[in-house]
């Protein structure tokens, strides 16, 4: 899309990095935000040279070649919240206080630690979870019993949670409570569901990776920029994307 054409008003506010399309259309809701200081309706155009508030503040357009955008990785300590807003206690935001304004890719729940992206590309966002379900995502998982090949098994077969039954993922056992679990779904507390399913309860969970991109040397409460190579695999990863998810 070319820099002369109208945008659809959510793709305009997330591609600025302000927040998800999701997060865009809840503001369009509630009202707080105008084109031109009026307001709009949901699935309203922008055009070139119209001026866009959120909550009064102007929404700048930003450049088409992204060089822009900021992506980051961060060990995201237990505790700490995947949300944008500031007044929860703990959120990711506060926590990293990142210059730019980002928001996290997808979430990993409060009492899980380990890998998530963050970013100022809106519209990286929207193809990764679009496209989420035929991405690799690694956890090491620590339970409260012993490990036994049924479980295992059953886990990797999959599990009916949420109305539907897992899909197959693999499994490798890593010590006696604890194995590692690769998933390309991302369903609500799946693992902890799942397990859960299996009479098992999760007391550590840690995710080790997504897709191509690891924590590596990350401590946890550490933050860094992806590489020039993890961006161009991650764009290469989503850009069939556009449309529709995997099912």
């Amino acid at each position: 899309m070319s820099a002369d054409q109208p945008k659809r008003l959510n793709k305009y506010i997330s591609d600025t990095g302000f927040c998800s399309r999701r997060e865009a259309d809840k503001l369009i809701e509630q009202k707080r935000v105008t084109i031109n200081d009026k307001q709009p309706e949901l699935g309203t155009k922008v055009n070139p040279g119209d001026k866009v508030k959120v909550d009064g503040k102007v929404i700048g357009a930003v450049a088409e070649d992204k060089s822009d955008r900021v992506y980051i990785v961060y060990n995201k300590p237990i505790g700490i919240t995947c949300t944008t807003e500031r007044h929860v206690k703990g959120n990711i935001i506060d926590a990293i206080k990142h210059k730019e304004r980002i928001f996290p890719i997808g979430r990993l729940d409060k009492p899980s630690e380990g890998l998530i992206l963050l970013t100022s590309d809106g519209d990286i966002v929207n193809k990764i979870l679009r496209a989420e379900n035929a991405h690799d995502k690694e956890y090491e998982v620590t339970v409260n019993q012993p490990v036994s090949p049924r479980f295992l098994q059953k886990m990797a077969k999959g599990v009916p949670i949420l109305g539907t039954v897992t899909k197959p993922c693999t499994l490798k056992p890593r010590g006696k409570f604890s194995f590692n679990i690769i998933l390309t779904q991302g369903l609500n507390r799946q693992i902890r569901r799942m397990c859960e399913f299996l009479g098992y309860e999760v007391t550590k969970l840690k995710r080790t990776r997504i897709m191509h991109i690891t924590l590596g040397n990350l401590r946890p409460g550490q933050w860094r920029n992806l590489t020039a190579q993890e961006l161009k695999q991650l764009n290469d990863a989503v850009k069939h994307s556009r449309k529709t998810a995997s099912k």
